[in-house]
């Protein structure tokens, strides 16, 4: 799993693309990228899959703040980011959620 941030000069926004291996995908069928940054809707932003495998998906994101996001794999299982920048605990259920500062 990787995380890569790139600040626009010209504006206060960060493209921030998360991706995750063909190997880390473990053979899902589909990745929903689920956050503070679509009120947590468990489908709006659908992860892309990638031709070698894996999934991709990039968001533009305000600078100045921090995000909380989880990946949701085959609408079933919720998994962190090894890359994160720092977790937090989820007010539901007993689990971290993952942090990107931007």
């Amino acid at each position: 799993m990787s995380i890569k941030k790139s600040y626009l000069k010209t504006r206060p926004v960060c493209k921030v693309t998360f991706r995750l291996s063909k190997e880390e995908a473990l053979d899902a069928k589909s990745i929903f990228l689920v956050g503070e940054f679509n009120n947590w809707h468990k489908t709006r932003i659908p992860m892309k899959p990638l031709k070698k495998g894996g999934f991709v998906a990039t968001l533009d994101l305000k600078t100045g703040r921090e995000y909380q996001f989880r990946y949701f794999f085959d609408r079933i299982i919720w998994k962190n980011d090894p890359d994160a920048d720092r977790y937090v605990h989820s007010s539901f259920g007993d689990c971290d959620n993952c942090v990107v500062s931007v």
